[in-house]
């Protein structure tokens, strides 16, 4: 009998020993805009709590409850060991009309990053697709524009002028918008003269004299 209980109690024992294990290591994975702390703290595990308590799957479901992160995939290494990649909800530029930052899925708040700033009224369909478009501008390029201004003309009404960082302008309209992604190749092209590039129509490029 005091075997069997030695036995049950070193059972038991074991048991609550790795239900109380906690998180050792946290490792967080395509973060940009978020801090590891941050997501850390989102998370619920700042205290490293025990491994056990703390499923991938809630860690999970308590990151995607934040407007930052649109998904977050948990999963755990050595019992110990957390990993956690997220996909952010990507500041795209900040509404200078609503005081705002726009994030990707056009979600609105008020907090400030180093983006581009929108600096007039677009209409609202218009708006949309602009949103649309600017969450696929990769992030080198994104860092590069400083104002976006809704320019339309007589010849298209979906016409934006960005100015950059480099003192350049680019003309640009919603249908060819994704060759902005080109800008930094295509502006090496011309010896890194301060000018206005088209991109609405083509990619000519006029300088602008000193």
């Amino acid at each position: 009998v005091t075997v069997l209980l030695l036995g049950l109690y070193l059972f038991v024992a074991l048991i609550l020993y790795f239900y109380n294990l906690p998180i050792k290591n946290i490792y967080i994975h395509n973060n940009q805009y978020l801090s590891d702390q941050t997501i850390i703290e989102l998370a619920g595990i700042s205290d490293y709590p025990s491994t056990f308590k703390f499923l991938s799957s809630m860690i999970s479901n308590k990151l995607k409850k934040s407007t930052y992160i649109l998904n977050a995939k948990v999963y755990k290494k050595n019992l110990t060991e957390v990993h956690i990649e997220v996909t952010e909800n990507k500041p795209l530029f900040f509404n200078k009309s609503l005081n705002k930052t726009i994030l990707q899925n056009g979600a609105e708040v008020n907090d400030k990053f180093v983006i581009p700033t929108l600096i007039n009224y677009v209409p609202d369909i218009k708006y949309k697709e602009l949103i649309e478009k600017m969450a696929s501008v990769k992030d080198d390029v994104l860092i590069r524009i400083s104002e976006i201004e809704y320019d339309p003309n007589e010849v298209d009404d979906s016409r934006f002028l960005l100015s950059m960082n480099d003192g350049n302008y680019v003309y640009i309209t919603i249908s060819r918008f994704e060759n902005i992604n080109s800008y930094i190749d295509i502006i090496k092209k011309f010896d890194n003269k301060k000018g206005i590039l088209y991109l609405d129509y083509g990619n000519s490029f006029t300088v602008i004299e000193s």
